[in-house]
């Protein structure tokens, strides 16, 4: 266990190195901070001060050395386009695009899963086949178009959910909550659901695929053959196998939520940090990018490092396997 740990954090860390070096040659390479920062008519001597003070007249590997420290402390510098600090504007955008996905991740879970087990059970019925061939539509449509569609019907038509924002927040120490309000929860709904399609429909789709195969296995023959029930077999036997893929797909869904919110904030003006992006992809803020791929990147490594531990204790033929190994 130690080291599967242990290697699972040296690829992290190799990942993390590779991202963090690809996002300072955003700097080297999207624009100069120094003319951002004091115009197309700074003098020279200014030019010259302020690379000077940022230390980009150090070598390539000194300011690549430089970027790691303060990366590792969360410091980006300062916006180019707002002139404040990068670690406090993705500290105000991280809460709203976190719960935003979360929400989103629980519903597609809590949907998904029941209905994937259904259409499996109960696969050639009328529901079932409905629900597949919802499921494809849903996989289909671009995420923007769906949003824009609920946004026709339950905002514009029938006046259910706003269309935009997120609505009065509480504020809990730094972190800034819409979820312990009733107005929050009233505006997470629509971009919630948006940005839990097509996760929900895969979900769905993976657990119908993964149950209808388990069924055919042997031990689930012997398990009908000694008399059990099918409430156990389906969801004492079958669906604890068939879980074992699906945690790995959600945990990797969980941060696509978070990483791909960038359209699904755009479209509801929800202000996180895909929206957040967006606005300094549009004004070349490098800084702010640079940010975001690497806290993206951190996402990702620390839900990759939590689904491989849960895989690890989920599975038993990988706990044997490792311990076969030593």
């Amino acid at each position: 266990m130690f080291v599967f740990i242990l290697r699972r954090l040296i690829q992290a860390l190799i990942v993390m190195v590779a991202v963090a070096f690809i996002a300072f040659m955003l700097f080297q390479y999207v624009g100069d901070p120094v003319v951002f920062l004091l115009g197309q008519d700074a003098r020279p001597d200014q030019i010259k001060q302020l690379r000077a003070d940022l230390g980009l007249d150090q070598p390539f590997f000194i300011q690549f050395w430089h970027f790691l420290l303060n990366a590792v402390q969360g410091e980006f510098g300062l916006s180019l386009r707002q002139g404040a600090k990068v670690s406090r504007l993705i500290a105000e955008r991280l809460p709203a695009t976190l719960e935003l996905a979360l929400f989103a991740g629980v519903l597609a879970l809590l949907v998904g899963v029941p209905f994937g087990v259904y259409a499996a059970l109960k696969r050639g019925q009328f529901f079932s086949q409905l629900l597949m061939t919802i499921s494809l539509l849903g996989v289909s449509l671009p995420t923007f178009l769906i949003g824009i569609l609920l946004i026709l019907v339950f905002s514009v038509g029938l006046g259910w959910f706003p269309s935009f924002g997120r609505g009065e927040v509480v504020q809990i120490g730094w972190w800034s909550s819409g979820l312990l309000t009733l107005d929050g929860l009233h505006h997470i709904v629509m971009p919630a659901i948006t940005l839990a399609i097509f996760q929900l429909t895969l979900i769905m789709r993976l657990v119908r695929a993964e149950m209808l195969e388990v069924l055919r296995t042997d031990y689930i023959r012997f398990a009908r053959a000694r008399g059990l029930s099918n409430r156990v077999i389906h969801f004492g036997h079958a669906l604890q196998n068939t879980l074992v893929p699906v945690i790995t797909i959600t945990g990797l869904q969980l941060g696509q939520l978070i990483a791909f919110s960038i359209i699904t904030e755009t479209v509801f003006q929800w202000p996180g940090m895909g929206l957040l992006f967006i606005q300094a992809v549009t004004f070349a803020d490098v800084p702010v990018m640079a940010a975001y791929l690497c806290l993206i990147a951190l996402i990702f490594v620390v839900i990759n490092l939590v689904v491989d531990l849960l895989y690890f204790l989920v599975d038993p033929r990988l706990r044997v396997s490792q311990s076969g190994g030593h």
